[in-house]
């Protein structure tokens, strides 16, 4: 019996020094870094799976930690897939690379980029970068495995506000249960021009913190379920003091919307508190994210959900008046959902103005009106196209702003029912704010995953708007997909965008039509989800 025990201790004390099966430190890694062959920066979630199953996902710096007790010593096939992203084939139709594998070891592995836009890192979430920090590698950011207890978020606003980015979210997970945060984490950081991170690197987030150092919620409105927000805006009063304000939304099962509002942010308090309810049977009221153009001699937030098609004055009294909201549309004032009429002339001919108390136009409602004959064809005023192959693209979700370097509205549109339920990203532009949006260009793409409510951020624009940056939620939900990619699911991902790049070259489209008749020539000036329109634009 006592030389069973002895030789169990000293099988387990050689078992605990041989480096080729425990990890002790950085050099008993074998370091593997996935890297875009064009530009040569690693690549952040790219898969590499053995023969075996076991799985791997690259970190914000394209890095693998490999360490597989058995597998030391041994070469190792591994295949490499990622979303917009390939990797070229043998022989034998197998997507993948042999490693020679060894500790203190390191091999690049090089992919290509199918994708337009280049994906760069996560900004939420556990783990971001978590095989650097195991291969002793440097990281950018203060906080790269864990910020404030977040393991993922959901859906992104950002914007520019007294002298800090600010940044809200959806619903938010947390280690310690599968239930966290569902009403609107917050955080800031430093602009970049002001010492903050370059948006290249990453960006170092400052959450708004409960007791326990998980993220506090800022806009917790009375009722049942969750409260969300969208329509973030800065606005001046008169005094010229900026002035935060969103529109919230409470949420029952399963997401149906039960009451809507304005909150108003409390500097002291760092979260919003409530100014007013909003009629549910109203037809209009702020979505989505904003930005801030003049019309005539005017200054309206416009607010973009897929497309911007809704407007109030841009400043506190009209944003807090429902009736000074408008919609551009084709429906008479005084239409609903359930009795939506058209408004045409003496001749029969559409009239689309900006219109009080009307029905907003979308892309169903128009394609309900063209099949019962209502509408002609040639009177839609959905028609975005593939640039491609002239297909139709229904966008979904989308951001748009003012860029100095292509002198147009570009729209960053989240595509619904494409190649992915919710993973297709597209990139428009147009000479107005209504267009006319006809041409696109998918940029981003994904294999049964979901990639939605993307969010470009005009505050990281770089080379006097050339480059520019977007990000999106990364999940799962709604692409049919059991699988969940570990530690990214349910975060969002940046990607950054030349567009210099000659697959944008769309094909030009004029300011004529209806759909952009009675607009200025020329953009307004303000901010609102963190953008500067261009007369005060810092290059």
């Amino acid at each position: 019996m006592a030389r069973s025990v002895v030789f169990l201790m000293l099988a387990l004390a050689a078992w605990l020094a041989c480096p080729a099966d425990v990890a002790a430190g950085p050099e008993e890694y074998f370091a593997i870094q996935v890297v875009d062959r064009e530009t040569g920066r690693g690549v952040p979630l790219v898969e590499l799976r053995t023969v075996h199953g076991v799985r791997y996902v690259t970190d914000s710096n394209g890095l693998v930690a490999f360490h597989e007790p058995g597998l030391m010593g041994k070469t190792v096939f591994f295949y490499v897939t990622s979303h917009g992203y390939e990797y070229p084939k043998d022989g034998f139709g197998y997507a993948g690379t042999r490693l020679d594998v060894t500790a203190g070891g390191q091999a690049v592995v090089k992919i290509d980029r199918v994708n337009v836009a280049e994906r760069l890192y996560r900004v939420t979430g556990a783990g971001i970068y978590r095989d650097s920090l195991l291969l002793g590698r440097p990281v950018p950011t203060k906080q790269p495995v864990i910020n404030a207890l977040v393991f993922g978020s959901d859906s992104v606003i950002s914007i520019e506000y007294r002298g800090k980015i600010h940044w809200f979210w959806g619903d938010t997970s947390r280690p310690s249960y599968p239930l966290g945060n569902f009403h609107v984490p917050g955080a800031t950081s430093t602009p970049p021009e002001s010492g903050g991170l370059d948006p290249a690197r990453g960006v170092d987030l400052e959450y708004f913190l409960d007791k326990s150092g998980f993220a506090k919620p800022t806009a917790e409105m009375p009722g049942e379920g969750p409260t969300w927000i969208d329509g973030v805006v800065v606005l001046a009063d008169a005094d010229g003091r900026e002035r935060m304000f969103a529109k919230y939304v409470k949420i029952a099962p399963p997401m149906r919307v039960y009451e809507r509002g304005l909150v108003e942010w409390n500097d002291e308090k760092e979260q919003f508190e409530k100014r007013l309810a909003l009629d549910m049977a109203a037809p209009v009221c702020p979505v989505g994210h904003t930005f801030l153009h003049a019309d005539g001699t005017t200054q309206y937030v416009y607010c973009c959900d897929a497309y911007p098609l809704v407007r109030v004055p841009a400043d506190p009294e009209g944003l807090l008046d429902p009736a000074r909201y408008e919609t551009y549309t084709y429906f008479k004032p005084g239409s609903r959902e359930d009795k939506p009429e058209l408004d045409r002339d003496a001749q029969g001919k559409l009239r689309l103005a900006w219109k009080r108390d009307a029905l907003p136009m979308t892309e169903d409602r128009e394609a309900q009106l063209v099949k019962s004959g209502k509408l002609a064809e040639d009177e839609a005023w959905f028609g975005l196209r593939d640039l491609i192959d002239g297909k139709r693209v229904r966008i979904a979700r989308s951001s748009v702003y003012w860029n100095e370097y292509r002198k147009r509205w570009i729209m960053i549109g989240l595509e619904i029912m494409g190649t992915s339920v919710l993973g297709e990203i597209w990139y428009a532009e147009a000479p107005e704010p209504l267009g006319p949006w006809r041409n696109a260009r998918k940029i981003v793409t994904h294999d049964r995953y979901s990639f939605y409510n993307p969010k470009q951020h005009p505050m990281f624009a770089q080379e006097g708007g050339r480059i520019i940056y977007f990000e999106g939620t990364y999940t799962n939900t709604f692409s049919g997909n059991p699988d969940q990619t570990p530690r990214y699911d349910y975060n969002q991902v940046m990607y950054r965008l030349d567009l210099a790049d000659p697959r944008l070259r769309l094909k030009s489209v004029g300011a004529t039509g209806s759909a952009s008749a009675s607009i200025p020539a020329a953009p307004g000036t303000g901010k609102a989800s963190g953008t500067r329109a261009p007369a005060d634009r810092r290059e």
